[in-house]
């Protein structure tokens, strides 16, 4: 499998709370505490409940597959890189997350598999990417 084209980044500036700690290859997970509740992706209000109080915690880095695609071909940037798993990830915390599920096969991928956050390079900043798990 090929790497991933590194494009340019530029980060929304209520976000960079965020951005700054995939430097450091920490994913943070949103949390809301005026419902308690965790959600993906990172955005300054809680989409459940609307609350601007909100926490930022270091993810548990793990997760399951909840569902996954595996496409074979990309296009633009991404033409020689394939194949490559979409997939959504169930992280430990609760939400939902899309994603890629990379260094493994494809074809042996499973719904409710386990895997584990991998932060990869892209540029100045880190991606949340997941590895199957046994």
């Amino acid at each position: 499998m090929s790497t991933l084209p590194s494009l340019p980044l530029v980060p929304a500036p209520e976000l960079e709370q965020y951005w700054e700690a995939t430097k450091q290859g920490v994913l943070l997970v949103p949390h809301c505490n005026g419902c308690g509740q965790a959600f993906w992706y990172p955005r300054t209000f809680c989409p459940l409940c609307h609350s601007t109080d909100l926490s930022w915690n270091p993810a548990l880095g793990g997760g399951t597959i909840y569902s996954f695609s595996v496409c074979y071909r990309g296009q633009g940037p991404w033409a020689d890189v394939g194949p490559y798993v979409i997939a959504y990830v169930q992280l430990d915390e609760g939400p939902l997350m899309l994603t890629n599920v990379v260094d493994g096969d494809p074809e042996a991928l499973r719904i409710g598999q386990s895997v584990a956050l991998v932060m990869e390079d892209a540029g100045e900043y880190k991606v949340p990417r997941f590895r199957p798990q046994p």
